[in-house]
């Protein structure tokens, strides 16, 4: 099939399936809004993997479609111009599901892909901690053998809807007296159990997707470690090199949309008649189009640096544009809503986008790993 074809089939399909119940759920959810229809979401991503619209990059023998890079892009961008709403399984579709089939076990595939495909299990991410937040490799939550289970204790943190996850993919300290990247293990530990206690945080924004989790005594089977126990570090870093695949491409189209609501507001509200404003959003646009050109050059390129770059350059130019939005809104944006005390679009995107360059991976920490691994500058001095 042509990438033309494939695009017209992925268009035609969304255009017809955004109707009836799921018409409602144009432009919800996202970061900072996840709260939004959450269940009436959940129902979307089952439609869609009904119709096999799920896990594209997968092979088909794991339950994918087997999609080129290109094709992944391609629908990635039309469900964006859809204005689909954003998805709630992507932790598990598009980083651990991967994970597994790079690093896991025929057993384990078989027992979690199809579940995460299906959309009837959900994931999130217990990396951060209280003492590890971008330095990963400081994580000291520990696992220990009990006869056939691994026995958890510490905290994660940040850990994005953790309070609705099924299961949790955790980096955890499993030999003791280990340091730094060595001793590390890559378990799946489920949520639903005495062992576990999520406590959300409440954002800026006024909601509350991250959450602190602790694990006390959680416990999980032997054989729920992805790859060999002390390899932990090798697979954590292959999950966070598949987090900025391609579904950055489907990120970008909507950026481009909320510049262009923002331009139009401009020109409604006399803001444009501002040149400093007129100025700032003729960057944006430019910013907007070197950020594509950057990441289509690198497209599936896994070269020292690439993702960091990347990471660098749409949380900067995202939070530059929560700024520029209430530049724009002028005193407006100081105000919430009189009646409901509800933050606007413009204030959510603001308030939100201040996190842009701090989860994923600090800019400094970006900055850090490109002087470092790939300019071969000195590394920063540590305590």
């Amino acid at each position: 099939m042509s990438e033309d074809d494939f695009r017209e089939r992925v268009r035609s399909w969304l255009a017809e399936n955004l109707t009836g119940a799921f018409a409602g759920l144009r432009g919800l959810g996202g970061p900072g809004r996840e709260h939004e229809s959450f269940a009436e979401r959940i129902a979307w991503e089952r439609h869609l993997a009904a119709a096999g619209w799920t896990c594209l990059g997968w092979p088909v023998e794991h339950g994918g479609r087997g999609a080129t890079l290109r094709q992944q892009v391609i629908f990635h961008e039309e469900y964006a111009r859809s204005g689909a709403p954003a998805k709630v399984s992507h932790l598990g579709q598009e980083l651990l599901g991967p994970t597994l089939i790079a690093y896991g076990t025929a057993e384990q595939q078989r027992r979690f892909l199809p579940g995460i495909a299906a959309v009837r299990e959900l994931w999130c991410q217990g990396y951060s901690e209280p003492g590890a937040g971008s330095d990963l490799a400081a994580v000291s939550t520990t696992a220990t053998l009990d006869g056939d289970e691994w026995v958890l204790r510490g905290q994660k943190v940040w850990t994005s809807l953790a309070q609705v996850a099924d299961w949790c993919f955790v980096l955890a300290r499993t030999e003791p007296g280990s340091t730094r990247h060595r001793g590390l293990s890559y378990l799946l530990v489920p949520m639903r159990q005495q062992g576990v206690r999520v406590r959300p945080i409440r954002q800026l924004t006024g909601t509350s997707e991250f959450n602190e989790v602790f694990f006390d005594g959680a416990r999980t089977e032997r054989g729920l470690v992805v790859g060999e126990p002390g390899d932990g570090w090798r697979v954590a870093m292959g999950t966070l090199a598949f987090e900025r695949g391609v579904a950055t491409l489907g990120q970008q189209v909507g950026f481009r949309d909320e510049l262009r609501r923002l331009t139009e507001l401009a020109r409604a509200n006399g803001a444009m008649d501002d040149p400093v404003v007129a100025e700032r959003l003729a960057r944006a646009w430019t910013g907007l189009e070197v950020m594509r050109a950057h990441a289509e050059r690198t497209l599936g390129d896994s070269s020292p640096g690439v993702a960091e770059v990347s990471k660098l350059v749409w949380a900067n130019w995202h939070r530059s544009l929560g700024e520029l939005a209430m530049l724009v809104r002028g005193a407006r944006s100081l105000v919430a809503d009189p009646d409901s005390g509800e933050l606007d679009e413009w204030q959510r995107l603001y308030l939100f986008s201040r996190a842009d360059t701090i989860y994923g991976g600090t800019n400094e920490i970006q900055r850090n790993i490109i002087a470092e691994r790939v300019l071969g500058l000195p590394r920063e001095v540590r305590p």
